[in-house]
C-alpha cells in the first residue's frame, strides 16, 4: 500500500490555512456584527447573567464562550479572545508540522464551533458547515502527538484519510445532482451560467468577462460542469491511482475557474484541499516511491484509464447531444427526460453507498493486514492492530452516520428505508455538525437581472436622498468589481440574500437601519466609510429600495465607463427615523437595544487593554490584505525555517 504520510501532512497544513483565513475574516467583523453595538450582539445568544452551574450550561449549549465570566470578560471580548486563539493555533499549524496534531485540531474545531453558534444569520453558510466537518475529520486524521523520529506511515493512515474522500464525494456529487433535482429550467436548458456570472453574490471582474462569452460556449461549459460534478465523483473509489489523479486534476481545474469568477471566501480553497484525498505520496515523490506494479499491471492501468474516460466522453456526447455546427460552434441539449433522470437517480444513490462500503471495507482490510505484516515484534503488532481496529470503528461509525444527511439531501423518499435508530442517533448529534448535507446553486435566481438592495438616508423626509455604499457588493455602477476572497464580508453577503424576501423575514435589517441612524462606528466600518454621504452627522431618515442590476454589454467603437446598468423597482424598507417607536420597540424585544447598565462589565482590565490594542492595530489594515499578509508571513517562515 503506497503511503499517504506526506499527503496527509500537506492536507493538515492546508486545513490550518483555511482555519487561519476563516478566523481572521471573522475577527475583523466581530464589532460590527456581534459587538454590544453591533447588528446581532453576541450577548443575545449567550446570557452570561445565567447563574446555572458551568457544567449544566455546557451540557445545554457547549460553547467555550461560557468561560468569559471566569476570565472577567463579557461575550464580545471573549469572542475576540477565542478568535485570536484560533488565529494563533492555525498559524502555528501553517508554519510548523509539529503543531498539526489531534489536540490542536480539536481546539481549532472547538473555537470555530463556538463562534459558529454565536454567528447565527451571518454564518449560516455551507462552507462554515464544511469547515466544521473537515475539522472533525482532521482530528481523526492528525497524529495524537508529533514524533520527529518516526518516518514511517502508520497502518491506519490510509483508512483515516479515506474519510476525506467520502466527504469530497458527497460534497461534489450532491452539488451537481441537486441542480437537476430542483427542476430549475435554467439548469435543464443549460442556460444557467449566463445567469450565474451576473447573479452570484460577489462577482469578480472576470465574471463580467465570462458573461460576455457566446451562449453556445457557456452551454458547453455547463455540460462540462455537470459531468465534473455528477460523473467524475464515482471515480474517486476506483483502486487505480491514475484514474483518481486525473479526477483530482479535473476537479481542481474546475475549482480554480470558480474561484477566479466568484468570491466564495475559503470554499474553493477548502475543496481543493479535500481533493488531496485522491492522491498519495507517490504523486509528490515519484522517485522515492517507485511503483511496485509489474509492466503488465501498469499497461492495464493505462488501458483502463483511457477506456473509462473515453466512455465518459462518449456518454457526454450522447446524453447531451453535442454536435459541431456549420458556424464552427458546438450545440448542446440534454438528451434525457426528467422521468428518466429520476429513474436513474433512485438507483445511482444506493449504488454510490454500496461502492463506498466496498471501498471502505477494502481499505480497512488492507490497513489491518499492513498493521500485522509490517509491524515488528508481538507487542508492536498488537498495538498497531488494536489502534487500526479502533480507528476502523470510528471511521465506520462516522461513515454510517453520514449516509443520513446524504440520502436526505438528494432523495428524501429513500430516507424512509434508513434504520430508525440510525436517524435518531443522527438527530441527537446533528447540532455538532459532525456530518452535513450539501448542495450549492440549487436554483438559479436573477434570470432578468440581479436584485440589489440600496439603502438611502436623508435629513428631510421629502429628500434629497443619498445612497449608502458597501465595501464589496454592487452599488455604484461605476465601481470596479472586487477580488476579496478568501475574506467573506458577511454583511455584503447577507444583503444579497435579503433581496430574496421581505425585511420582515430579515429582522437584522431593522438593526442595521437603527445602527446607521445612530451613526454607530462599528457597523459603519462594515460599509464604505470613504463614500459615506453622512460622515459628519447620521441622517434623520432611512429607507431602502430594490434595484435590478444587469451587466453592461460592450459595443464596437464605444468605450464602457460602467460595469452595470440599474433600474429602480420598488420600495423594500419603509422610511424609518431614529426615534421611530415601532422600530425601538421591536429591537428592544429582540434585546438588540438594552440599557448600558445591563451590559456585563469587564473586570479583567489587563486583558481588555491587550485585546483593545490588538483590535486597534488590526483595524488599520484592509481585511483581504490582512489575510494574505498573514499567509505570506507564514509561507516566509516555512521557507526560511
Amino acid at each position: 500500500m503506497t503511503p499517504v504520510r506526506y499527503t496527509r501532512n500537506l492536507f493538515l497544513r492546508g486545513v490550518s490555512v483555511v482555519y487561519l483565513f476563516a478566523f481572521l475574516s471573522f475577527y475583523v467583523q466581530i464589532p460590527g456584527l456581534y459587538g454590544d453595538n453591533g447588528l446581532l450582539p453576541a450577548r443575545i445568544q449567550l446570557d452570561l447573567t445565567n447563574q446555572a452551574p458551568l457544567l449544566k450550561k455546557l451540557q445545554e449549549q457547549p460553547n467555550i464562550l461560557w468561560f468569559a465570566s471566569y476570565l472577567g470578560l463579557n461575550v464580545e471580548y471573549m469572542l475576540d479572545l477565542v478568535t485570536l486563539l484560533g488565529i494563533s493555533f492555525s498559524f502555528l499549524g501553517l508554519v510548523s508540522q509539529k503543531s498539526c496534531t489531534a489536540p490542536v485540531f480539536f481546539l481549532l474545531w472547538s473555537f470555530y464551533y463556538s463562534i459558529y453558534q454565536i454567528g447565527k444569520t451571518f454564518m449560516w453558510f455551507q462552507w462554515d458547515l464544511l469547515l466544521l466537518e473537515t475539522g472533525i475529520l482532521s482530528i481523526i486524521i492528525a497524529p495524537i502527538r508529533y514524533n520527529s523520529r518516526s518516518r514511517k506511515s502508520a497502518a491506519s493512515d490510509s483508512l483515516r484519510f479515506w474519510t476525506i474522500r467520502w466527504l469530497l464525494f458527497r460534497l461534489i456529487f450532491t452539488t451537481g445532482i441537486i441542480k437537476l433535482i430542483s427542476g430549475c429550467p435554467l439548469w435543464w436548458s443549460l442556460d444557467a451560467l449566463k445567469v450565474y456570472f451576473q447573479s452570484q453574490v460577489l462577482p469578480t471582474p472576470l465574471a463580467w468577462n465570462a458573461y460576455q462569452l457566446p451562449t453556445w460556449y457557456l452551454r458547453f461549459i455547463n455540460v462540462f460542469t455537470n459531468i465534473h460534478e455528477i460523473v467524475i465523483p464515482f471515480l474517486f473509489f476506483i483502486p487505480i491511482r491514475m484514474i483518481r489523479t486525473i479526477a483530482c486534476i479535473l476537479l481542481v481545474h474546475l475549482q480554480i475557474h470558480i474561484l477566479c469568477t466568484g468570491n466564495y471566501n475559503f470554499y474553493n480553497l477548502l475543496t481543493i484541499i479535500l481533493c488531496l484525498s485522491l492522491l498519495n505520496d507517490q504523486f509528490f515523490y515519484r522517485k522515492k516511491f517507485k511503483s511496485e506494479n509489474s509492466e503488465m499491471s501498469r499497461y492495464f492501468s493505462i488501458f483502463t484509464c483511457i477506456a473509462i474516460y473515453a466512455a465518459i466522453i462518449y456518454g457526454t456526447v450522447v446524453f447531451y447531444n453535442l454536435k459541431f455546427t456549420n458556424e464552427m460552434t458546438i450545440s448542446s441539449k440534454i438528451g434525457f427526460t426528467r422521468d428518466q433522470f429520476d429513474y436513474v437517480l433512485t438507483r445511482a444513490i444506493p449504488i454510490s453507498v454500496y461502492i463506498a462500503v466496498v471501498s471502505l471495507g477494502f481499505t480497512v482490510a488492507k490497513s489491518i493486514t499492513q498493521s500485522i505484516v509490517e509491524s515488528k515484534g508481538l507487542k508492536k503488532k498488537f498495538t498497531s492492530t488494536l489502534t487500526t481496529l479502533i480507528y476502523a470503528i470510528i471511521v465506520t461509525f462516522w461513515f454510517t452516520l453520514s449516509i443520513v444527511p446524504y440520502i436526505q439531501s438528494v432523495n428524501p423518499k429513500l430516507s424512509s428505508n434508513l434504520p430508525t435508530e440510525l436517524k435518531k442517533i443522527h438527530a441527537k448529534l446533528d447540532s455538532f455538525h459532525l456530518v452535513n448535507s450539501y448542495g450549492l446553486f440549487k436554483k438559479m435566481t436573477g434570470a432578468t437581472g440581479r436584485p440589489e438592495l440600496i439603502i438611502e438616508g436623508s435629513n428631510d423626509i421629502s429628500g434629497p436622498w443619498k445612497e449608502y455604499h458597501f465595501l464589496y457588493k454592487p452599488g455604484n455602477v461605476n465601481n470596479s468589481l472586487p477580488f476579496v476572497a478568501p475574506h467573506q464580508p458577511r454583511l455584503d453577503w447577507q444583503m444579497w440574500f435579503a433581496t430574496m424576501g421581505s425585511y420582515h423575514q430579515n429582522p437584522w435589517l431593522m438593526s442595521l437601519a437603527y445602527r446607521i441612524l445612530n451613526g454607530q462606528p462599528e457597523v459603519l466600518a462594515l460599509m464604505n466609510e470613504n463614500q459615506n454621504p453622512f460622515r459628519q452627522h447620521p441622517p434623520k431618515y432611512l429607507r431602502a429600495y430594490l434595484y435590478n442590476y444587469t451587466y453592461t454589454v460592450p459595443l464596437k467603437g464605444k468605450k464602457l465607463n460602467s460595469w452595470w446598468v440599474r433600474e429602480r423597482k420598488n420600495e423594500y424598507l419603509p422610511i424609518f427615523s431614529r426615534d421611530h417607536p415601532p422600530l425601538i420597540e421591536y429591537l428592544t424585544n429582540m434585546k438588540v437595544i438594552i440599557s448600558s447598565n445591563n451590559h456585563p462589565k469587564v473586570t479583567n482590565k489587563t486583558l481588555k487593554i491587550a485585546l483593545d490594542l490588538i483590535r486597534s492595530l488590526v483595524n488599520k489594515v484592509e481585511p483581504p490584505l490582512l489575510l494574505w499578509g498573514f499567509f505570506t508571513a507564514g509561507c516566509a517562515i516555512v521557507m526560511t525555517g
